[in-house]
């Protein structure tokens, strides 16, 4: 029941997200959808129903203030979102999924462009992949930029980028450095998250929770001040809502900087939008619902980033309710 008073949140800070004008220029504030939630995994089984798709974006419109998602693929039944998120009022940054299968880039390409052209009011990014430099380091640019190629000859309307964490848009370099993308783009995804620095990084090895949105901005302010002429998006940020409230500890320091639980998740999501909204910045919180697969994958808080649950009924929490802007 608690949980159905995120409603609530339309009124407060974010009130400018309740529509996204069609100037595709217009800062946005977005919150990353993927489906995958209960037993669903992108891995195996089925693939996400349209009928689960179309209840879980009803959710985002009815609990929460989010009028624009980010997506992660147009294959293998997420090709449902458009013409759902069209008929809700739904703007979407779409990624056209790109990794090692040739085969499957050429198909997530080919079905890209077509959904560019039939929801061009829907649509309003294409990124060619997300963190695929990140998973491969530079095995697979020549996939990214055949993307890249693609969307250009076919003429797509809206803004052509590419999303990787900061690291790589800094070309792993400090200071920061352009990589080979950079004049190719119109737009740049930088997906940041401390919650991982205080566990793998060295450069930034302890960074709490309140100090988490400084972090986020001084790192968008970073590569953008290497890519003066290309918008660049926080795509990604958030922080764990784990209820279990474990410790983040560096693997290189050993010293733990960050804990996880609700609060924290409220803060940094709060702070992070109000700065900026401040510096008319769009922004991706990471993420609508949270995603049981990824305990797998990234470890006990893996499947805690969500607004909403991952269960039935897929409701929202209550952790922004009390935002203050």
């Amino acid at each position: 029941m608690k949980r159905l008073r995120w409603l609530m949140l339309v009124t407060v800070v974010f009130y400018s997200v309740q529509s996204v004008a069609k100037n595709v220029s217009s800062p946005m504030q977005c919150v990353a959808f993927s489906p995958y939630v209960n037993t669903l995994s992108p891995n195996s089984g089925s693939a996400p129903s349209a009928v689960l798709i179309d209840a879980l974006l009803g959710n985002i419109v009815k609990q929460t203030p989010f009028r624009c998602i980010m997506t992660y693929g147009v294959l293998n039944g997420l090709e449902a979102i458009f013409p759902i998120a069209k008929q809700r009022g739904i703007h979407v940054i779409a990624i056209l999924w790109i990794d090692k299968d040739k085969n499957v880039n050429t198909d997530s390409i080919s079905h890209g462009i077509a959904l560019a052209k039939q929801y061009p009011d829907t649509i309003v990014r294409l990124s060619c992949g997300s963190e695929l430099r990140t998973r491969h380091d530079n095995a697979f640019d020549d996939e990214t930029q055949r993307c890249l190629n693609a969307l250009r000859e076919a003429k797509v309307p809206q803004p052509i980028g590419v999303i990787d964490t900061w690291w790589e848009w800094c070309n792993r370099m400090q200071p920061c450095h352009q990589n080979r993308f950079s004049e190719q783009v119109d737009w740049i995804g930088i997906n940041v998250f401390p919650w991982w620095e205080n566990k793998h990084s060295g450069l930034f090895p302890c960074i709490p929770a309140q100090d988490a949105a400084n972090f986020h901005l001084a790192r968008w302010q970073e590569v953008k001040k290497v890519h003066p002429h290309q918008e660049v998006i926080l795509t990604e940020f958030g922080w764990p809502s784990a209820l279990h409230n474990p410790l983040q500890s560096n693997n290189k320091t050993g010293v733990s900087c960050a804990s996880a639980n609700d609060k924290q998740q409220h803060d940094v999501i709060a702070q992070t939008f109000k700065k900026l909204k401040q510096k008319a910045i769009s922004g991706v919180a990471f993420e609508a619902f949270s995603e049981n697969w990824k305990t797998d994958e990234e470890g006990e808080t893996g499947h805690d980033w969500g607004l909403c649950d991952g269960l039935p009924p897929y409701a929202c929490h209550t952790s922004l309710l009390h935002l203050n802007p």
